[in-house]
């Protein structure tokens, strides 16, 4: 519970913090600007799920079963580190090609590059070594901690509609100064000690990430890549229509992280040990996060038109239907993640995993070309719903055809 609350703290914080400086961001760049922010926010999202890899879970997964053993971990923490800096390396490589290319990435690229150190924050942070020790309590005060440090910068630097540059420089700077605190943790924590990761284990944590990478890419299919095909579509005004909208959206449903990154390495300790204890938590679970996501969506729906008035104004009312059909998301995302990373994730069924995750990002690039282009903002959202559907569906049905004894 300790660790649930120190994950919810976190997520707390994350829309108390954007709630007192979005409001600000939103007016003082105004839709195109907000768009262009928003837009380039998402193409660097690529760079941080490329640089993450998956090791947050294989890591994890890792780092909960030989949490006291300090060779082991201190072999783990290296390994993983130079995977993720020669990731990081590789794409920035990969952006500046980028930008040379693509004229739509060489009109915005001073927001793309002042907005890479999200990336490197990504890179410094082991979220993956908190999680698998069950210390999530650190993660809040470490994050915490750095976005604080950001609000008044914004308020002080972001003063004009052409400041979007700006925004990500901070944005990026709040993400390095909280993976600094985490590694100055560790240190003092004494988890670790320096070890010469071996070519054979830095190998051998890509082969073991690989599968979850491949999940989060797809993922990120119909997360982040609704964000920038819309931009190519349907241009920034539209994006920030859609960015509005989704930022409340994602921030509620930002809720349901903590209780999964809490209880995943417990449900995986566990079902290495009592199979029939784990599959009792896992109903638990399923039972309290599906009953408060169900009650979260529907106050999101009937809630939508005053939040989007109170924290953009009447500049953003086309924000307001985008929110509407986005407020489902929350209910079906807690099933589609208690289908899969609490149960195909924990039962070794990665395959399976990655493979309904890609049918899903092939469904919303089907679906979210047509509706963007006759409904902008609106067909955004409705394929977002489909996909997060398309989702939680096709792991129920494998889970009850396979007969895992989920709902026994």
């Amino acid at each position: 519970m300790r660790n649930i609350s120190s994950l919810i703290g976190i997520q707390g914080m994350n829309f108390l913090i954007p709630l007192i400086t979005l409001p600000y961001l939103v007016r003082v760049l105004e839709p195109s600007g907000y768009g262009v922010f928003g837009f380039a926010t998402a193409v660097i999202q690529y760079f941080c799920i490329f640089t993450d890899y998956g090791f947050n879970l294989s890591a994890t997964q890792k780092a909960s079963v030989t949490r006291y053993d300090k060779k082991n971990i201190s072999q783990l923490f290296w390994a993983v580190m130079v995977c993720k800096i020669l990731l990081c390396i590789s794409g920035f490589l990969f952006l500046f090609a980028l930008v040379n290319i693509v004229d739509q990435f060489r009109e915005i690229k001073l927001v793309l590059y002042s907005s890479y150190g999200l990336v490197v924050g990504n890179l410094l942070f082991p979220i993956w070594l908190f999680q698998g020790k069950e210390f999530m309590g650190w993660i809040a005060i470490s994050n915490i901690a750095a976005r604080l440090i950001s609000i008044p910068l914004i308020f002080i630097f972001v003063i004009h509609k052409n400041d979007a540059w700006l925004a990500g420089m901070i944005n990026g700077f709040s993400a390095i100064l909280a993976g600094l605190i985490s590694l100055f943790i560790v240190y003092r924590k004494k988890w670790i000690y320096w070890s010469l990761p071996q070519f054979s284990q830095i190998i051998r944590e890509f082969k073991d990430g690989w599968h979850v990478f491949i999940s989060t890419a797809a993922i990120s299919l119909y997360t982040t890549s609704t964000t920038v095909i819309l931009g190519f579509i349907a241009g920034p005004i539209s994006v920030g229509y859609f960015v509005a909208a989704d930022k409340i959206r994602q921030a509620i449903q930002g809720l349901i992280s903590p209780v999964s990154q809490a209880f995943y390495p417990r449900v995986n300790k566990l079902m290495s040990e009592n199979k029939k204890l784990a599959f009792s938590l896992i109903r638990h679970l399923l039972l309290f996060l599906g009953g408060g996501a169900l009650l979260t969506s529907l106050l999101l729906y009937f809630s939508a038109e005053e939040l989007i008035k109170l924290i953009y104004g009447e500049s953003y009312q086309h924000s307001i239907d985008v929110l509407k059909i986005l407020a489902c998301t929350p209910f079906i995302v807690a099933l589609s993640n208690i289908f899969g990373v609490q149960t195909l994730l924990v039962l070794g069924k990665k395959k399976t995993f990655s493979c309904i995750l890609v049918m899903a990002g092939i469904v919303s690039i089907l679906t979210l070309l047509p509706l963007s282009i006759y409904f902008q903002q609106n067909g955004a959202a409705f394929s977002v719903v489909m996909t997060e559907l398309t989702v939680s569906v096709a792991m129920f049905s494998y889970i009850v055809k396979s007969k895992i004894p989920l709902l026994k």
